[in-house]
């Protein structure tokens, strides 16, 4: 995969090492001559572009024509606003991420400027507290579907209501499927019939809403 960077700073030039280690072709632009100064040290010779992102004409010979995925990661969000916008409308590119520097600039980063992922550090380290929070024992492995779905995992304590009791006879949420149990270190493939135990780990995909059902499901008593 080719991506293509615009902004040298701590969160482009780290997202720069992290896809070049994993054997992606990656193109940073920075102008900055004292950014320039310590990328040339962290990153390969061939994975910068020294020029201005803002620029046409700078765009083109870094390659943003053959660019499958547009990070824009500058220090002014009106610049990641331009270069987004640019990225899609004239140049095509298939997936465009913004980084947001305000949080008061949020609602800026949608549609409108081809944005189809912002990243708001404020609101993603908010969300974080406000889940495990409500997950109480249950711990989120994976999101699906830009957050819409989540993979988590929960360790059946002694009086919670599901034990004892088999799959095919507990109130699950409708968008929500047991996908495994660990079992005393061997995986249990889940059957309707299967009664969940003390100490199970049960991994389950479930969607926003449901997660409270679970929650009420497979927790012991407060």
């Amino acid at each position: 995969m080719f991506v293509l960077i615009a902004g040298g700073g701590p969160s482009g030039a780290q997202l720069a090492g992290l896809l070049v280690a994993q054997g992606h072709r990656v193109r940073l632009i920075e102008h900055r001559r004292e950014v320039l100064a310590t990328i040339h040290h962290e990153l390969p010779t061939e994975a910068v572009y020294e020029g201005n992102a803002t620029d046409l004409k700078v765009l083109e010979q870094a390659g943003i024509r053959q660019a499958q995925v547009l990070v824009a990661s500058m220090s002014r969000d009106e610049d990641n606003l331009v270069l987004c916008f640019l990225a899609r409308a004239v140049f095509g590119v298939e997936r465009v991420i913004a980084q947001i520097n305000n949080p008061r600039h949020a609602w800026l980063f949608d549609e409108r400027f081809h944005v189809d992922v912002a990243l708001n550090e404020a609101t993603i380290l908010a969300q974080l507290i406000e889940e495990e929070m409500s997950l109480g024992d249950m711990m989120t492995l994976l999101k699906l579907r830009r957050g819409q779905y989540s993979l988590v995992e929960v360790r059946v304590p002694e009086g919670a209501r599901a034990v004892g009791m088999a799959i095919k006879d507990m109130p699950l949420p409708e968008h929500c499927l047991i996908t495994a149990i660990f079992r005393r270190g061997e995986v249990v493939v889940p059957r309707g019939g299967t009664t969940v135990e003390v100490d199970d780990e049960v991994l389950v995909m479930t969607d926003h809403a449901g997660e409270e059902q679970l929650a009420a499901l497979f927790e012991g008593p407060a």
